[in-house]
């Protein structure tokens, strides 16, 4: 088992933040130098580390704490009235586990997802290098679970199976396809997912109060946030 007080940490110089404008941000990164084993990964996860590409991470702003490491319990979950309604909505759906690649179909998707729905952010405009370095990566706990409607790829949610639970690390889906809720599907069936495979939590990465678009993480609940270095549940 890796001492995760052995473990090398850098942290970049402050940067503009992309959740809110006004802030400066400073993150904190695992040497790239080492290796990512699973058994560190998912103790990290504990502490509020997130995976972006190759790369582990956590906000590490002096000024500023509206970064907040958010995660569902999987076996205490309850799905509202509006969340039942959407599992119904998709239950014609397929899922099947693919590993992580950019197949053109997978990007053609994300690429129209991407165009669709974050024009104005720091991913736009997508590109295939972009795509592979963030979420294509040959990774032995990546999934893709592609999301399917007689056949046609609708979503593809890629998550990280870690020991202690699935890590929701990004989906894209059909823009055109608004009342499928899609987005908020894959998490549901992530959910779900991890109650069969006997996983403790969703990690959701990070809850942003001032941010509009993290909003729906407090959809599900209960919900459980680490605040001062303790997970504390919101029922």
């Amino acid at each position: 088992m890796t001492d995760l007080s052995q473990l090398k940490f850098y942290a970049t110089h402050p940067h503009p933040c992309s959740y809110l404008p006004e802030e400066r941000a400073t993150t904190l990164f695992l040497d790239p130098q080492q290796p990512i084993d699973l058994d560190t990964y998912s103790r990290l996860s504990e502490l509020g580390f997130r995976r972006s590409g190759d790369h582990l991470y956590r906000p590490h702003c002096k000024q500023c704490s509206a970064c907040i490491p958010a995660r569902i319990p999987a076996a205490d979950f309850t799905p509202s009235s509006g969340q039942k309604r959407i599992i119904k909505r998709n239950r014609d759906l397929e899922v099947s586990e693919l590993k992580p690649e950019a197949t053109d179909e997978i990007y053609a998707l994300y690429e129209r997802y991407i165009n669709a729905r974050h024009a104005d952010g720091d991913m736009f405009p997508p590109s295939r290098e972009q795509f592979e370095s963030f979420l294509a990566k040959d990774w032995s706990f990546c999934r893709f679970h592609a999301f399917r409607e007689q056949g046609s790829l609708v979503a593809i949610a890629v998550t990280d199976h870690m020991r202690n639970g699935l890590s929701a690390v990004y989906t894209f889906f059909d823009p055109d396809q608004p009342r499928r809720s899609l987005g908020r599907y894959a998490i549901l069936w992530q959910i779900e997912e991890a109650r069969r495979l006997g996983l403790d939590a969703v990690y959701l990465g990070y809850w942003i109060k001032n941010c509009r678009k993290m909003n729906y993480k407090t959809e599900y609940r209960p919900l459980e946030m680490l605040v001062n270095q303790r997970w504390i549940r919101l029922s």
